[in-house]
This record gives C-alpha cells, structure tokens and sequence, in this order.
C-alpha cells in the first residue's frame, strides 16, 4: 500500500444481541477482511461494560490486522446495541481505551439504530424502520435525528418479531379458552411449538431470553395469515404500527425515502403486503427504496466518510457522537 490514506485504516464494528461484528479497511480500498465474536457485550449498572466491549474487541482487531498486515487504526466507528440509553461508560471510556490500545485518534459511537439507517439509505433525508425481536424507526433530516418506539417488549416494540409473537400467543390462549377472536390455527401451532398452552405462562415468565421467545412464533404467526382472519389481523395491526413509528420520524419535506431494514422482514409477503399499503397511506410524499445494507454495512460508510473528512450526519450527544483526540 502507498500514500497516508492507503496506510491510515478504519475500524468498524457492529455489536448487537448476537455479538461482535468487525471490518478493518481503508478509506482508499475500502473493507479488507471481517470477523465476527459470538459473545455479546454484558451490560451493568453503569450500561454497556465499557471493559468487557473492550475485552471481546481486542482479539478480534489483532486477527484482523494479522490478516490484512501493517495497518495503523485512526478511526474506529461502533455502532452498539443501547446505546442511546446505556452507553455513557461506553462515551466515557472508549475513546481512550482505544486511543491507548491502537492510537486511535477518530471516535465515532452510533446507536444501532443510525448505523441500521446508513446502511439503508446512506446519508440521505428519511427514515428506516429496524425490526427484529424489537423495533424502532429513525428519521433524519440531516439536521437532527429522531427515534420512534424501541422501548423493550414490556413498554413498546410494537410491529416487532416479540409484539407479533406475543400476539399470536394471545389469540392461541383465547382460542383455548373457547373465547371470542381466537385462532384454532394459532392454538394448533402454539402446541406444536411449546406443549400444552395451559403450561406455557410457567414455561415462558421466568425466562431472561422471554422477547427471544416470544419473536420465535412470528413466522408461524406468518405461516397462518393465509386463510386465517386472525393472524392477518395480527400482521396488520403490526404494519400499522410501523407506519405509525415511520410517519413520526419521517421529515416531511421534499421526497424524503423510506426503507425497511432486519430479520423481521423474512417474514415476507404476510407482513410486507399491509406495511406496504399503510406506508403509502401514512407517507404519501415518500418514496419507498430498498435497503442498501445492514447496520454493520452503516458503520463502514460512517468509518469511510469520517476518515475522509466528509461525514455530513448529524452529530448529538446519544445517537452519534464524534471524539477527535489530539494529533490528528
């Protein structure tokens, strides 16, 4: 490699539910190698564990740059899983940690949400909505940011992978219950899936995986919308929700673009159908595109831009914050 770009390398990471995602690059050429850790980072009483992210992280880059060679990180981009809500040890402490670590001198920390919407649309006016076991909607106008929903399975994520689940769940219950708008169908595929319903509340409260769980009936939820009122109601009323949490965050000038982005829309047809339809009627001055790529495609646009001196995002103090040490 030749020239200071060449030589001056990125990191970007995504880290989630599942674990650790890392690519190593240059603004230059790009991504170079990826790895992944399948331990997601604990969290405490002080949020994300600032220690123990870096502890998952280290062996991870040193793999990375045995295998791309002689590379010097100037810039690292994290896009974490809560941080909104529970990075401040991670903003506190991560920038040195890696500073002494790699002598990183660019620090951008991204909630996951704004990576899973760069990797959408790029650094455009829109917004993206993010589903899985949970879900929530971002929004940008490139001024600000806004967010919608995300509240965990108990206060909201509604439309998510859990809020579907759950509702399958209920309408198998009132099935067995010989109540009104339950679903022999749901009910059928509920025992199939977790034994008799009647033990299913003993079997599921305890669990500290319950959204996990819960998401894990969707697709059956999914499988049954066609030929069965009930669970087509459940996917339509998500879809709503959707459109709901989209139509909040959504600028509402211009042509902004709107894209959907997670597992959630494996689901297919059953549920892409309706979201469809409640987007167009919700946001009719939108124009719905496909999602470019996921968040940790984000977090490697976020890391080129910013070694390039043209990231055009905006920048707060918990959605995507930038820390530039000195010697840059």
């Amino acid at each position: 490699m030749t020239g200071a770009t060449e030589h001056s390398g990125f990191l970007a990471v995504d880290s989630g539910g599942s674990g650790l995602r890392a690519v190593v690059g240059t603004a230059g050429r790009g991504p170079l190698a990826r790895r992944m850790s399948g331990e997601p980072v604990r969290t405490g009483e002080r949020g994300i564990d600032p220690e123990h992210f870096m502890a998952r992280l280290v062996p991870l880059v040193r793999a990375l740059t045995a295998e791309t060679g002689a590379l010097s990180l100037t810039t690292v981009v994290i896009g974490a899983a809560g941080l909104a809500s529970l990075g401040a040890g991670l903003r506190a402490e991560l920038p040195g940690a890696l500073a002494r670590e790699w002598g990183v001198r660019r620090v951008a920390l991204a909630a996951d949400a704004v990576t899973a919407y760069v990797g959408a649309l790029g650094p455009l006016p829109g917004a993206v909505v993010a589903g899985g076991t949970g879900l929530i909607a971002v929004g940008t106008d490139l001024t600000g940011w806004r967010r919608a929903d995300g509240w965990g399975h108990l206060l909201g994520d509604c439309g998510s992978g859990a809020w579907i689940g759950r509702a399958g769940l209920e309408a198998a219950l009132r099935a067995h219950d010989r109540r009104e708008d339950g679903s022999a169908r749901l009910l059928a595929c509920a025992e199939e899936e977790f034994g008799p319903v009647a033990g299913l509340p003993g079997a599921l409260y305890p669990r500290p995986d319950r959204p996990a769980v819960l998401a894990s009936f969707a697709p059956r939820v999914a499988a049954c919308a066609d030929g069965d009122p009930v669970a087509a109601g459940i996917l339509r009323a998500a879809a709503r929700h959707m459109a709901d949490s989209a139509a909040a965050v959504c600028p509402s000038g211009g042509e902004p673009r709107v894209a959907v982005t997670g597992g959630l829309f494996k689901l297919g047809d059953p549920l892409l159908g309706p979201l469809d339809e409640e987007l167009t009627r919700r946001l009719p001055q939108a124009r719905r595109v496909p999602a470019e790529g996921d968040p940790l495609h984000g977090s490697v646009r976020i890391a080129t831009d910013l070694s390039a001196g043209s990231l055009t995002l905006p920048v707060d103090d918990r959605m995507l914050s930038v820390t530039t040490r000195s010697g840059d």
